[in-house]
């Protein structure tokens, strides 16, 4: 009998029925492997129903008549990981943590362990390390005397017994590309590998109960392997973002059924491991240079949190004929627009310049409420003349150089104010709601960027 087959993008996880040269999702050039299309997934079933005589235990139910007790949250003890998953952990879940290699994925899962042992049974998995390399990492992390089940293993067949002999109520899998099922024939970390793993995982979750965090490294691209392929599976997709060679991390959703996605955690990476940063606005405001051109501070929504931070712009006649281009934090094709409108809308010849946009603390900032300050920093830069230290810029910014009100406002001043900013320009059309500021606040309301730059500059 032959055996059906399907062809996988190892890059990106596509499927398609035949082999082709370039995959037609991610367009990579030699990626698409042979596998095949159906193999036996270990663990238990969620979709074998019981069945007493001829009658099914598992029978549809009205909403109304559910009972939610069991889908109880817990806290992880890290109040910004918490934030991230919308509130705590849930029981039953699968929690998926992608990131660069160094970033501090397993660093986090051996903190949270400190506290989630104290009131759970705990099994951490892990395929890169062995239990002595664990052992000494959580000692320096100051965790090494937690009652934690080490367990360091690749096979998920001896895996899968493992948890079914310790019964765990939460399972850490460090990672899921060095994870493997016996009966396929492709190498750990392959897409078929990763599939099966995955999906083993997430029916032992959901048939168990048990809550499982499965950490993911990322391709070259910033991508997790096959994302396709995990995203829908688990329940919650979380990267962790930053450069290595800098203390501070970023935890965002990317995916999460049971709350926000737009809810970020912000951690700094010191010797003893991650520490909480409850206030990123002062942090990424640290060390800001108050009376320099080319740099603006703006204030956009991450979720239900205000967060400041600060845009840096420099212009410079260019040598070329092609002037150069360049943004870190900022959308480049974002950029060039407000350049563009800049220019035509704001009489200033910009495109004589090169120019470079940088948003300082390693945020990315892709919110229309920030496109005011990018203005208003390029214009600095461009005149050489400073921003007013004491003052935010919030709103949206339109191709006839008209400005647009944003959401959460009124929570935007709070902040700006509480951090100490005494002036803030805004839109003048602010929407339907009226909007009292804080005391201490001084309201600049402009129509278009004309306006604001004669206001300002």
């Amino acid at each position: 009998m032959k055996i059906k087959t399907l062809f996988y993008c190892t890059q990106c996880g596509n499927e398609t029925p035949k082999w082709q040269g370039q995959c037609s999702a991610c367009g990579a050039w030699n990626t698409i492997v042979e596998q095949p299309a159906q193999g036996k997934v270990r663990g238990r079933s969620t979709t074998a129903k019981p069945m007493v005589g001829s009658v099914s235990l598992n029978q549809p139910k009205l909403v109304s008549e559910m009972d939610l007790a069991q889908e109880i949250r817990f806290t992880t003890g890290l109040a910004e990981l918490d934030r991230v998953l919308g509130g705590g952990a849930v029981k039953g879940s699968l929690v998926l943590i992608g990131g660069a290699p160094g970033i501090g994925k397993s660093t986090l899962m051996l903190q949270i362990c400190d506290q989630l042992c104290r009131f759970a049974k705990v099994l951490y998995v892990s395929g890169e390390e062995s239990e002595r390399q664990l052992k000494l990492r959580a000692e320096r992390l100051g965790v090494g005397q937690m009652g934690l089940y080490l367990f360091a293993e690749n096979s998920l067949d001896v895996v899968i017994s493992a948890v079914e002999e310790t019964q765990p109520d939460i399972l850490i899998v460090d990672s899921i590309q060095t994870m493997y099922n016996g009966e396929q024939t492709s190498s750990p970390g392959s897409i078929s590998q990763v599939k099966d793993c995955t999906m083993s995982l997430m029916q032992m979750a959901k048939s168990q109960g048990t809550t499982v965090f499965v950490i993911g490294h990322v391709n070259k691209e910033g991508n997790l392997a096959g994302p396709k392929v995990l995203e829908h599976m688990v329940d919650c997709v979380l990267y962790f973002e930053g450069d290595r060679h800098m203390s501070y991390r970023i935890l965002r959703a990317a995916k999460n059924r049971y709350g926000a996605t737009n809810e970020i955690g912000v951690f700094e990476m010191n010797d003893t491991g991650l520490t909480e940063v409850p206030n990123p606005s002062q942090m990424l405001l640290e060390g800001r240079l108050t009376e320099e051109p080319g740099t603006c501070v703006a204030c956009v929504m991450e979720g239900a949190r205000p967060v400041l931070a600060e845009v840096q712009a420099l212009l410079t006649p260019t040598a070329f004929g092609n002037p150069r281009r360049s943004s870190n934090g900022f959308d480049y094709n974002r950029a060039m627009l407000l350049m563009a409108v800049l220019e035509k809308r704001g009489g200033l010849a910009v495109n004589t310049c090169d120019a470079y946009l940088n948003v300082i603390g390693g945020l990315y900032l892709d919110e229309p409420g920030a496109d005011l300050a990018a203005i208003l920093a390029l214009a600095s830069s461009f005149r050489d003349r400073p921003v007013p230290a004491d003052l935010v810029a919030i709103g949206e910014v339109g191709l006839t150089g008209e400005l647009r009100s944003v959401s959460g406002l009124g929570q935007r001043l709070s902040e700006v104010r509480r951090l100490g900013f005494t002036k803030c320009l805004v839109p003048k059309n602010m929407g339907k709601k009226t909007i009292t500021p804080p005391e201490g606040l001084q309201l600049i309301p402009v129509k278009n960027i004309r306006e604001a730059l004669a206001v300002l500059l």
